[in-house]
């Protein structure tokens, strides 16, 4: 029901990018009366546009950025203006949409950019992979300032390009896409002046060339291999003579070929049902699912899994309320229309629902609890191991897990939300075309907290900058399980 958030992350194009010559232009009233209907639909369509940003603040920006659009522009630099726009809601589904076909295409053009990649770990900023080629820089080393500003100048100015909830949730995006805002900020440049905080406290100040894709992943080929969570992407083995071990991979049907059903669930159950059953033969009773860095997917496959140990009848919200609007039921009345794949049962409710309400009404999206499974089941010790990057649908799995009692959660706080403002839809603007996404519902926890705040874990785990083959983290769950 919740697709993953990561699913829907959407790219920026830079502002000092070179637009191709013949590319068109939109005159400022298009401009205007685009940015005009980009906030009459996200008033009408969010479920509460100022849930995070006061009225006030939001309508002052409109107005600010509704007077800069006084001169022609591409649809790359109208896209970056209302993206920041955008940003200042506070909602991560409530976002301006642009394919990361723009910056694959810089790179292929031998475009060069930002050579490190960076962990955010509150207003400190570490390099977690080096692929500029000098040997100074360690991965670990402090990133202290960049270009003559202070890296906390640079999370500002990257997280105006990023839509979240949290300044915790703005950081770990910037993760997946900081070379991309530096880009956005600065255009095309040869090199960054950067000063590094080394382990012994030592500052460290280099010029940084720019790279291009190939060069990086020369530099990264000859360091270290990373730890991967991707590879294999379902995983089922045994710890141990008692502790076994299940990452589910996606809750969706990852391995779905071309003209497959991606929300197919039969495969996917096959797996779980086998895993669970190899558990049971081999004597487990504890289990690690490892849930880090999943991005999510749909409950329809995560219930198949969590009804394996659940005791009771369950469900991933105590209240999913939905705003009609007339953007969500186009939205949803295109998909019925264009879909066959995603028009399945959830979107014909959906038109039921919008078809017996009227625009502006708040009405409840109704959800029979999933069952735990009858007969065989896993009444082992479940525990679940998460970490800032587990989003949409698995911050529901872990949240689920932890307000019903069906396990222990261990590993670091999600920074996607565990109440949250969801079930994004989208409408595209009339001139430009850009699309424009935000969230119709709100959809609370089971145990009906309604902070803005992710799942905390009961048993915490600090992630490491760096983390390497051999899975620290995976380790210390372990030891934990085992002594628990």
């Amino acid at each position: 029901m919740r697709l993953g958030f990561l699913a829907g992350l959407m790219a920026f194009i830079a502002v000092g990018a070179q637009a191709a010559p013949d590319e068109a232009r939109f005159t400022p009233p298009q401009l205007r009366s685009d940015f005009a209907a980009m906030y009459a639909g996200l008033k009408s369509g969010d479920y509460d546009i100022y849930a995070f940003t006061p009225k006030g603040e939001l309508d002052e920006e409109y107005s600010r950025t509704l007077a800069s659009l006084n001169t022609a522009l591409t649809k790359f630099d109208a896209q970056i203006r209302f993206e920041e726009f955008a940003s200042h809601i506070r909602q991560g589904h409530a976002r301006v949409d642009f394919p990361y076909a723009v910056w694959t295409r810089h790179l292929k053009s031998g475009g060069k950019v930002f050579p490190l990649a960076i962990r955010v770990v509150g207003d400190k900023v570490f390099v977690a992979q080096n692929n500029s080629g000098l040997d100074a820089i360690t991965p670990g080393d402090e990133i202290v300032a960049m270009d003559g500003d202070t890296v906390q100048t640079w999370l500002a100015r990257a997280e105006r390009h990023v839509s979240a909830e949290t300044p915790y949730m703005a950081g770990t995006l910037m993760e997946y896409d900081f070379p991309i805002y530096v880009w956005v900020e600065l255009g095309d440049v040869a090199a960054f002046d950067l000063t590094f905080r080394k382990a012994d406290g030592a500052l460290v100040k280099l010029r940084v060339p720019a790279r291009g894709d190939a060069e990086m992943k020369s530099f990264a080929a000859a360091q270290p291999v990373p730890l991967s969570l991707d590879t294999p992407m379902r995983e089922a083995k045994m710890l141990s003579d008692r502790i076994a071990y299940l990452r589910p991979g996606p809750f969706y049907n990852a391995n779905a070929k071309t003209g497959a059903d991606e929300w197919d669930v039969s495969g996917f159950r096959d797996f779980i049902d086998g895993a669970f059953r190899s558990f049971k033969a081999a004597g487990a009773d504890r289990l690690i699912i490892d849930l880090r860095g999943n991005p999510g997917g749909d409950n329809l496959f995560s219930d198949v899994m969590i009804s394996w140990f659940a005791d009771k009848p369950f469900r991933f919200f105590s209240k999913f309320q939905v705003r009609v609007s007339p953007q969500s039921t186009k939205a949803n009345g295109d998909r019925i229309q264009n879909d066959a794949a995603a028009a399945g049962p959830v979107s014909q409710q959906y038109a039921r629902m919008y078809a017996g309400a009227k625009n502006g009404d708040v009405v409840d999206f109704e959800m029979t609890p999933a069952q735990p499974r009858a007969g065989e089941r896993f009444k082992g010790k479940v525990f679940l191991l998460i970490d800032r990057q587990s989003y949409s649908n698995t911050v529901s799995v872990a949240a689920l897990v932890q307000d019903y009692k069906f396990g222990t959660v261990l590993g670091e706080a999600t920074s996607d939300m565990a109440t949250t403002y969801g079930a994004m839809e989208t409408f595209a603007l009339p001139n430009t075309g850009i699309v424009v996404g935000f969230p119709k519902a709100h959809i609370v926890r089971p145990n009906g907290d309604l902070r803005a705040r992710g799942v905390t874990p009961d048993m915490p785990i600090n992630i490491p900058v760096v983390q390497t083959q051999a899975d620290e983290v995976l380790q210390k769950a372990v030891a934990m399980v085992r002594g628990n």
